[in-house]
């Protein structure tokens, strides 16, 4: 796991040494992948009624066939909000449809970081660049054929290597940030700042707080969390890729400030109310390649 410092910590909401970080000055652009708006064509006669208790429980269960990589995931805040489905249609391909919980869709956006990054089977050494790294993805949820995953908006990352090779093999719309994470005792700070275009940034300060039980296919926490796959598009066509991991074990979260234009870089509006948070400290992850859907 990458070192996480403590000694910049000061009484202020973040620390001062951050200063050049979270007052965005000018950063060389890199070449990125633009924010693209789907179409609202008509689905097909295929049945579109939302994924069963039965659905989202099956996908846990882990793939056949090789894995193609490894990571831990940890020190991750879940900041999800409620949120109009046409606010985000523009934004999703046709094929899927917006998954919802109590009748809204739901906007997330995920800190974390993530270590032990390498290729599998376990033989294969990890490659310098690639083996730790700081991420920050913005989601929301969607299903295609009852299976539920995920769609991401955008993903940011510390690692220049890891944002090309999410992009050529997975399709996704990686950009480049620099991104800080310090923890002192059970408080977690954070800051991003997007060096490519549009430009976007995150600061925030969170508590740690109690293990939460294990949450059940009914709840919103499970609705939220508990996603194993995601779903990504390149030149119209859509496709799907899997991963596994053992059930997140959440704790409970309190957000100490925040202030972020994650959201307004996709041209949406950035939701009213505080964030629903669950935190999780780590958690083994096996992700598979692609495929078409």
């Amino acid at each position: 796991m990458p070192a996480v410092s403590a000694d910049a910590l000061k009484t202020e909401p973040y620390p001062a040494r951050w200063a050049g970080l979270l007052h965005f000055a000018p950063a060389a652009r890199s070449a990125h992948r633009p924010t693209i708006q789907f179409s609202s064509k008509q689905l097909t006669m295929r049945d579109i009624s939302k994924p069963s208790a039965v659905d989202r429980l099956s996908i846990r269960e882990r793939p056949d066939g090789q894995p193609l990589m490894h990571q831990t995931w940890g020190k991750l805040l879940f900041m999800h909000w409620r949120i109009e489905e046409n606010e985000l249609r523009r934004l999703i391909p046709g094929e899927l449809e917006i998954d919802t919980f109590d009748g809204t869709a739901w906007i997330g956006i995920i800190p974390f970081t993530m270590w032990d990054i390498r290729a599998l089977p376990p033989y294969v050494p990890a490659v310098p660049g690639l083996s730790s790294a700081h991420e920050l993805n913005v989601r929301t949820y969607v299903h295609y054929d009852n299976v539920p995953g995920v769609w991401f908006f955008s993903l940011d990352c510390s690692s220049p290597a890891a944002v090309m090779a999410a992009r050529t093999f997975y399709h996704l719309p990686y950009y480049n940030a620099g991104i800080e994470l310090l923890q002192d005792g059970n408080r977690i700070d954070y800051a991003l700042a997007r060096t490519d275009d549009p430009p976007a940034h995150f600061e925030g300060s969170w508590k740690v707080g109690e293990t939460k039980p294990f949450s059940h296919p009914e709840s919103l926490e499970f609705f939220l969390t508990e996603r194993y796959c995601l779903y990504s598009e390149k030149e119209g066509d859509l496709y799907r890729a899997r991963i596994f991991h053992s059930p997140w074990p959440l704790q409970e979260a309190t957000m100490n400030s925040y202030e972020t234009t994650m959201i307004e870089s996709l041209g949406v509006d950035s939701p009213s109310g505080e964030p629903v948070l669950h935190y999780a400290e780590e958690i083994d992850v096996d992700i598979w390649a692609i495929k078409r859907v």
